[in-house]
């Protein structure tokens, strides 16, 4: 079984704009391609798990959420870092077209992308960790059987400090994390 890390996209890997829409404003968090290369090189399966409820409120199609991730995936390559997989849950429980109007077991703070990612590429989760910037993101972690990590680069991070939340580690930013990752002896 691998190991993997479940990176939270917006505020953890790119500049949190709310709702990305445009491939234009994508903007990298300083250090996130850096650290993502050092998880993949410490032996860490990487995927972005992430709500886009914004699919749903109609800001973008999931053609265009595709280009975006893409573009993601381009971007870090480029710096040396490798995606495995984006998982992503484009609805919301209360807005939107029927189909994307549902309470879904892919909206974080359920399980359902971690759980999905691990059963697509043979992930061990209890060896594994989701890192973001919300309690929502901890509790999929946890929920999954990952270990959760904050990191105090996104809008929610403030908030999820002060929640109480049991995070296994609390860091600055997705590099610190990574550091913290690797080195974790359980």
């Amino acid at each position: 079984m691998k190991r993997a890390v479940f990176l939270d996209r917006d505020g953890t890997i790119v500049e949190d704009l709310d709702f990305l829409t445009d491939l234009a404003d994508l903007r990298l968090l300083p250090g996130s391609a850096q650290a993502i290369r050092q998880l993949n090189e410490g032996g860490f399966l990487a995927f972005v798990a992430t709500n886009q409820s914004g699919v749903a409120r109609g800001f973008l199609t999931e053609k265009t959420l595709r280009q975006i991730h893409d573009k993601l995936a381009s971007m870090l390559f480029a710096e040396g870092a490798r995606v495995d997989g984006f998982y992503y849950c484009p609805h919301h429980p209360t807005i939107g077209p029927p189909e994307y109007r549902k309470d879904c077991p892919c909206r974080k703070p359920k399980p359902g992308l971690f759980l999905q990612a691990a059963k697509d590429h043979g992930v061990d989760l209890s060896q594994s960790f989701g890192v973001g910037d919300s309690v929502r993101d901890a509790e999929a972690a946890r929920a999954a059987g990952a270990a959760a990590v904050l990191v105090r680069t996104g809008p929610g991070s403030e908030a999820a400090e002060r929640s109480g939340f049991p995070f296994r580690l609390v860091a600055d930013d997705l590099a610190a994390a990574a550091r913290g990752i690797l080195s974790w002896k359980p």
